[in-house]
């Protein structure tokens, strides 16, 4: 009933919210990707996306096809390396930012290791910055992080807002500098919140600095300062710092997939969990549930 070429295609307009953006990461004309989602409308006989000239919005329909769409799609993977006897294997060494601490990856990464019990998963948590530096120099082979401002490189997993976030009962003076609390260099967000306050003129002083997402949180929980982060993966207990506040825009941000430029032995094994992350992208701006 439901062809999973149209389904992909639904994924990845959902995860962009944008018809030319998943044209690119599928590499499909624009005009496919239309045909491709309008298909699947018939097909289910509801408007999956509320579309003008300026925006894409899933319906509550199309959300309901999320999770569909993805079990869908898993169980078709695992039928065809059934049939083809096809087993994944050898050492992967896979990098994602500290933006993903507190969403649900582990559980893509979970079933991807379910799915493909011969990969040596080497999971490497870092900072956006160091990952790309890794990468570069071999050091691993699938990288899930924030996008370098400067690098077009990436397949793009989803576009986000950068804002300001901080403890629902800080108050800024407008007369001090702004307390920060910042990743490390070569923190990308770290680089990004200094260039927006440098081109207002405002005054600024790190106030907490720590690779550990969780101890960032932590300071801005206890009402150190102020801290930009993806607008999707506010983590709980923190809220986006109000406009009268007077800071600066901080632009948008792109999450994306990168592949080592080696060959390595494990290249099926990154295709298949760069795929499974694209299938479940959307999943990770959902927080995980704490039980």
């Amino acid at each position: 009933m439901y062809d999973p070429a149209q389904l992909r295609t639904f994924l990845a307009v959902a995860q962009t919210l944008s018809f030319t953006q998943a044209a690119r990461r599928l590499g499909l004309r624009q005009s496919t990707v239309s045909q491709h989602v309008r298909r699947l409308e018939d097909a289910t006989g509801r408007q999956l996306f509320a579309r003008d000239t300026h925006s894409v919005e899933l319906t509550e329909d199309g959300e309901a096809m999320l999770g569909f769409a993805r079990r869908i799609l898993e169980v078709h993977e695992q039928a065809s390396a059934f049939f083809t006897g096809t087993r994944l294997g050898g050492r992967l060494r896979f990098g994602a930012s500290e933006d993903f601490v507190l969403t649900r990856l582990t559980d893509i990464l979970e079933s991807f290791r379910h799915d493909h019990p011969d990969v040596d998963l080497e999971l490497t948590v870092e900072l956006s910055g160091t990952l790309h530096e890794k990468l570069d120099a071999g050091q691993l082979d699938l990288v899930l992080a924030k996008r370098r401002p400067e690098d077009p490189r990436g397949e793009l997993v989803w576009h986000d807002e950068l804002v300001w976030i901080g403890a629902e009962r800080l108050r800024l003076d407008p007369e001090k500098p702004v307390p920060l609390i910042v990743f490390p260099p070569p923190g990308i967000t770290r680089v990004l919140a200094l260039e927006a306050l440098e081109r207002r003129g405002r005054a600024w002083r790190i106030a907490c600095t720590s690779g550990s997402l969780n101890g960032l949180v932590a300071a801005a929980r206890a009402g150190l300062g102020v801290m930009a982060h993806s607008h999707g993966l506010i983590p709980p207990g923190l809220v986006r710092v109000p406009e009268r506040a007077g800071l600066p825009e901080l632009g948008a941000v792109d999450f994306v997939l990168l592949h080592g430029e080696r060959r390595t032995s494990a290249q099926g094994a990154a295709d298949a969990l760069a795929a499974s992350i694209l299938a479940g992208g959307d999943r990770l701006h959902r927080r995980r549930q704490r039980g």
